[in-house]
């Protein structure tokens, strides 16, 4: 088994090529490895600006848009309130939904000129940082931010995506 990528594009500024999201699968097998996650589902939306203005306001209280917002299915938060299904519902015991990722392709083309990389590496940097907080990393003191931010490297580096 292995992690599964479903992605969907809901922008229209920047085109998504087959080889960008064949690229995004290979980042999420390798940040799976090593994390010793072998299986799930994460889904993937690229979007806009406006869009991601609005999901950061509305979920975050955040009113600007951002480059990536993670959304965790594992997650069970003290306030989140728990999902009853009917008897007959048949879950699929193979695959975990780990979340959603979702990437303003706007800030990232931004972010890749104004660091000096290519839009591929910007999204795939994302895509991982998504990834990670999907699975429960987080950044909120410097020194898990600097553990995070080591292991993104890595992953990339090792799908050969370098500055």
């Amino acid at each position: 088994m292995k992690l599964q990528l479903a992605f969907s594009n809901d922008q229209n500024e920047i085109e998504i090529s087959e080889e960008w999201i064949q690229q995004l699968e290979e980042l999420l097998q390798i940040a799976g490895q090593s994390e010793n996650i072998s299986s799930g589902e994460v889904t993937l939306t690229f979007v806009d600006d406006k869009s991601i203005h609005q999901l950061n306001k509305q979920y975050r209280g955040i009113d600007t848009p951002t480059d990536v917002l993670s959304f965790a299915m594992q997650d069970s938060g003290f306030e989140e309130t728990e999902i009853f299904y009917e008897d007959d519902f048949e879950f699929d015991e193979v695959t975990t939904m780990l979340g959603d990722v979702v990437i303003s392709v706007t800030t990232a083309k931004r972010q890749s000129e104004e660091y000096g990389h290519s839009l591929q590496r910007e999204i795939g940097f994302l895509f991982v940082h998504g990834f990670l907080h999907l699975i429960g990393y987080d950044h909120q003191d410097e020194q898990s931010e600097k553990e995070m931010f080591n292991k993104q490297e890595q992953i990339l580096l090792e799908a050969g995506l370098t500055r």
